[in-house]
C-alpha cells in the first residue's frame, strides 16, 4: 500500500488517449507524473473520458523500468443492494485482469475508485463510510488474483477519501478538498494534447433518451398515424421493398439538411436545433421504416466520412422520439447510433448507446454484436468493408432501376445479412484492435459434455438440410400422426408476438439479454 507522503513510483498518464498499454514509449511523447492521492483523484475523469457517477472503477498498473504506466479501465455501476456487492467486485477484478492478460500485460497492480454522490440528508463522510465494504471487497478481489491494489479512494461531494491510510487519523474525517476542475497538470497535458472530459454518463445518456415533454404526445400520435399505413406495407412482401426505399430517401434528405444546418455551441442546444428541424410524421415513418432488418442495415452504410456526423445527429433525434409505448422501436436508431460512433472512434458514446439499445429490446442482435465487438477491442474496418460492398450494390440497383424503369425483385429475407455475419464470426475469433484495452473475460473452451451448437446466420439459417415436407416424412410402421391441433403447440416455438407496429426478423432473436445500467453491473470495456 502507498504512504499518502511517497509514492510507488511515478504514475505516467500512457493510456489517457486509449492506446493500448503495452505500447512503446514512443507512441507516447508526453508523461505527467502522478505522485499523491489528489492527483490520481484528479485524473480519473481523463483516463474514462467523463465524470463518472455510482460507480466502481479499476484502473490496472504496468511497471515499466520500475516507473508504473496506467493500462485497461473497467468500470460498473454500484449495484443498489449491498448482497450484489461481492459479485460485481470479483466481476471488475476478473474482467480486467482477464482481459490485459489476453493483450500480453497482465497488471502489476491496481488503482481502485469508488464514486457516488450523496443522497438526500447524506453528506460525503457518510457516503465513503457507507463504501467502505465495497472498496474492501474491491482490494480482496483483486489480492486474489494477485493484483494488489496500490491506492483505493472515494470519490463524493467534490472531496476525496482514502482506504489504504497507514496511520489512523492521518486523512480529514470529512475529506480532502478535489481541485477545480482544469487547473492540473494533467488536465493541462490533456488540453494540450487535445482530449476533453465530456461530462457524466448521466448527461450523455440525456442525449439519447425519449422526450418527457408536451411535444411527446404530438409524436406518439404521429407514430400511431404511420403505424396504420406502414406497418401492413413493411409485413407485406410485396411492398417492403417499396417502404424500405422511401424509409432511405426520406433518412438521406434529412441527413442534407442537417448537414446544412448552421452549427450552434453546446450539445443540449445542438439537440434541440436537430430536434427542430424534424418533423413528427418524418420522425414517425423513418422509426418505423427501420424496424425492417434490411433497411437498417442499408442505414447503417451512413458511417464515415461528411455524412458520419449529421448521419449520427439524426440517429440520436430518433432515438428521442420513440416516446410512450413505441419506446422498442428505439432499438433501431440506438444501434445505428452506437454503429457510427465507434465507427468514427468514439467507444465511450458508442457503448452507451448500445447498452441502451439492448435496455430497449434485449433480443436485438445486430446490437448484442456490436456492444461485443466494441467491448472486446475488436476493429469495425471489417464490418465497413461490407457495409461498403452493400452500399455499392444498392446503388447500383437504383441505377439499373433508373435505366431499365423496374425495381429488383429482392425480398428482405433474401438479402445478404453481411454485418450480422460478420461480427458473429469477429466475436467467435476475436483479434483485438491495438488501440483498445478491454474488461472482458476471454472465450475459453467448452466445459466437457457440453454439445456443439451450430453457427446461425443472422436470417436464422443453421445450414441444416432441410426439413422434408408433411408428405415426405416417413414413420415408422404402425405409428400414429402427432395432433397437429391448437392445443399441440410444438416446445420451443414462441407464440405471435403483440406488441404494437413492431416488424421483427429471425436474425433480431437470440437467446439471453444484456443486463443494463438498471439490471445487473455490466463490464464497460476501457472505462
Amino acid at each position: 500500500m502507498t504512504n499518502h507522503s511517497e509514492t510507488a513510483g511515478p504514475f505516467g498518464n500512457g493510456d489517457i488517449s486509449g492506446h493500448d498499454p503495452s505500447a512503446g514509449p514512443a507512441d507516447h511523447t508526453a508523461q505527467v507524473t502522478l505522485r499523491t492521492p489528489a492527483e490520481l483523484a484528479d485524473a480519473l475523469p481523463y483516463l474514462l473520458g467523463y465524470r463518472p457517477e455510482d460507480s466502481m472503477v479499476l484502473v490496472a498498473l504496468h511497471d515499466r523500468g520500475g516507473s508504473g504506466r496506467f493500462g485497461g479501465r473497467a468500470r460498473l455501476g454500484i449495484p443498489a443492494n449491498e448482497e450484489d456487492w461481492e459479485a460485481a467486485a470479483r466481476q471488475l477484478a476478473r474482467g480486467l485482469v482477464t482481459g490485459s492478460e489476453r493483450r500480453g500485460a497482465r497488471p502489476e497492480g491496481m488503482v481502485a475508485f469508488v464514486c457516488q454522490e450523496p443522497g438526500p440528508g447524506e453528506s460525503g463522510r457518510e457516503v465513503k463510510r457507507r463504501l467502505t465494504r465495497l472498496a474492501q471487497l474491491m482490494r480482496t478481489e483483486c489480492g486474489s488474483l494477485d493484483v494488489p491494489v496500490v491506492e483505493a479512494l472515494c470519490i463524493s461531494d467534490g472531496r476525496y477519501w482514502s482506504y489504504c491510510c497507514p496511520v489512523k487519523g492521518c486523512c480529514p474525517e470529512d475529506g480532502s478538498p478535489m481541485g477545480l476542475p482544469g487547473t492540473s497538470v494533467l488536465a493541462a497535458a490533456a488540453t494540450y494534447a487535445g482530449l476533453q472530459v465530456r461530462g457524466t454518463l448521466k448527461e450523455l445518456r440525456a442525449r439519447l433518451q425519449p422526450w418527457e415533454s408536451a411535444a411527446a404526445l404530438d409524436q406518439e400520435i404521429a407514430l400511431d398515424t404511420a403505424g396504420m399505413s406502414l406497418v401492413p406495407r413493411i409485413l407485406d412482401e410485396g411492398t417492403r421493398e417499396e417502404v424500405a426505399r422511401e424509409t432511405l430517401v426520406l433518412a438521406e434528405r434529412i441527413i442534407r439538411r442537417f448537414a446544412a444546418a448552421a452549427p450552434v455551441s453546446g450539445t443540449h442546444p445542438a439537440d434541440v436545433r436537430d430536434d427542430g428541424l424534424l418533423g413528427a410524421d418524418e420522425a414517425a415513418a423513418l422509426i418505423l421504416g427501420l424496424q425492417d432488418r434490411t433497411t437498417r442495415d442499408r442505414a447503417a452504410a451512413w458511417m464515415e466520412g461528411d455524412v458520419a456526423g449529421p448521419a449520427l445527429r439524426l440517429w440520436r433525434a430518433l432515438a428521442r422520439r420513440c416516446v410512450g409505448p413505441y419506446s422498442e422501436h428505439a432499438a433501431a436508431p440506438l444501434t445505428l447510433a452506437g454503429w457510427v460512433a465507434w465507427s468514427t472512434g468514439d467507444e465511450l458514446e458508442a457503448r452507451e448507446a448500445l447498452a441502451m439499445a439492448l435496455g430497449a429490446d434485449p433480443d436485438y442482435l445486430f446490437a448484442r454484436l456490436l456492444h461485443q465487438a466494441c467491448n472486446e477491442g475488436l476493429d469495425p474496418e471489417a464490418v465497413r468493408r461490407c457495409l461498403r460492398a452493400q452500399d455499392t450494390q444498392s446503388t447500383e440497383d437504383a441505377q439499373s432501376t433508373q435505366s431499365t424503369g423496374t425495381a429488383p425483385v429482392r425480398a428482405a429475407r433474401q438479402t445478404d445479412p453481411a454485418p450480422q455475419r460478420t461480427l458473429a464470426e469477429a466475436t467467435q475469433n476475436p483479434v483485438p484492435a491495438p488501440r483498445t484495452p478491454a474488461d472482458g473475460p476471454a472465450p475459453g473452451p467448452r466445459p466437457a459434455g457440453q454439445r456443439r451448437r451450430r453457427p446461425r446466420s443472422a436470417d436464422g439459417d443453421d445450414h441444416r438440410p432441410t426439413a422434408r415436407t408433411k408428405t415426405d416424412r416417413r414413420r415408422p410402421t404402425g405409428s400414429r400422426p402427432r395432433p397437429t391441433g391448437p392445443g399441440a403447440a410444438r416446445p420451443g416455438i414462441r407464440g405471435a408476438s403483440t406488441r404494437r407496429s413492431r416488424t421483427t426478423d429471425p436474425g433480431d432473436t437470440p437467446t439471453g439479454g444484456v443486463p443494463s445500467e438498471g439490471g445487473r453491473p455490466r463490464t464497460e470495456d476501457d472505462e
